[in-house]
């Protein structure tokens, strides 16, 4: 039986779920200070796969987690862990205010992909919002006046990895469950990123630790806490609460790193926003699950 509507309840856990964003977004520059990216993420994957362990067992145990689409599965998380990669690595380049709210075009592409390979109807409010966010990463880009970092297109390209990955997420979610797609994502992107992780692989300090387990939890908490979030209230609640990480990243990057935000990075984030706004109009809460299983 599904919960019971309740605002406050979806509210506490989104708080949580942009709380686990947050603190993984400090955790991840802390651990690539000094850990290659490759080996963080399989760090990542292998104590998250132990932290998930409980909800296998919750949900069946491992027999639940047979699968009738490895291919698929395999498909999206070498894609998603290319996105992983470069937004970790974006991470060391720009600041943390500004790769988030380039980060938020991830529901434009999703878009421009759910139409181009699932025949999703291209409506005008869509239309619009991608309009917008693009507009938005040329605003915050700058192409033109030759301030453009090369952290500004690395996070772009983990964005459209995300966006691809939802799609295929969204493809998945008629035969698998939430558990089982993040269980096969940890597993696959250990195995996929443990040659790189080993060719570079050198003993963390022992003060990094606190770091590595924080991105780890972090990387499992906040996706759970929305997915929680999702049986309380619908999408178009609770996305919207969502953009309150792009003042609180900027916040943290202030507060901690002494980061400065310009007004052409706060107006680009704002056309980003309100894409999607109009993007989440006629989103239904099974599609916004699906989201959520994608860390």
């Amino acid at each position: 039986m599904a919960p019971a509507p309740s605002i406050p309840k979806a509210a506490f856990w989104m708080a949580l779920s942009i709380a686990s964003m947050l603190a993984m977004s400090v955790a991840g520059r802390e651990t690539t200070a000094e850990l290659n990216v490759f080996q963080v993420l399989e760090l990542r994957s292998v104590i998250g796969f132990f932290i998930l362990l409980p909800l296998v067992m919750m949900s069946g145990g491992f027999a639940a987690m047979r699968t009738q689409r490895p291919f698929a599965h395999i498909a999206r998380n070498i894609i998603h862990y290319t996105g992983q990669a470069a937004w970790l690595y974006a991470l060391t380049l720009i600041p943390l205010a500004v790769l988030i709210s380039i980060e938020f075009t991830t529901p434009i592409w999703t878009a421009i992909f759910a139409v181009s390979f699932l025949g999703e109807r291209l409506s005008r409010s869509k239309l619009t919002a991608i309009v917008l966010g693009l507009i938005g990463v040329v605003v915050i880009v700058r192409p033109s006046a030759g301030s453009m970092d090369p952290g500004h297109l690395v996070v772009l390209g983990a964005a459209v990895c995300f966006g691809i990955s939802m799609v295929l997420v969204k493809s998945m979610t008629k035969t698998e469950s939430v558990v089982r797609i993040i269980f096969w994502m940890l597993i696959i992107q250990s195995v996929v990123g443990l040659i790189p992780a080993l060719y570079s692989w050198h003993s963390p300090s022992p003060g990094l630790w606190p770091w590595i387990f924080v991105i780890a939890f972090t990387g499992m908490s906040s996706h759970f806490c929305l997915a929680r979030a999702l049986t309380h209230a619908d999408a178009t609640i609770i996305s919207p609460m969502d953009f309150l990480r792009v003042p609180l990243t900027a916040l943290v990057g202030w507060l901690l790193y002494h980061e400065q935000i310009d007004v052409f990075t706060a107006g680009g984030a704002a056309l980003i926003l309100a894409g999607n706004l109009l993007n989440l109009q006629r989103k239904t809460p099974r599609v916004a699950e699906a989201e959520a299983a994608t860390p």
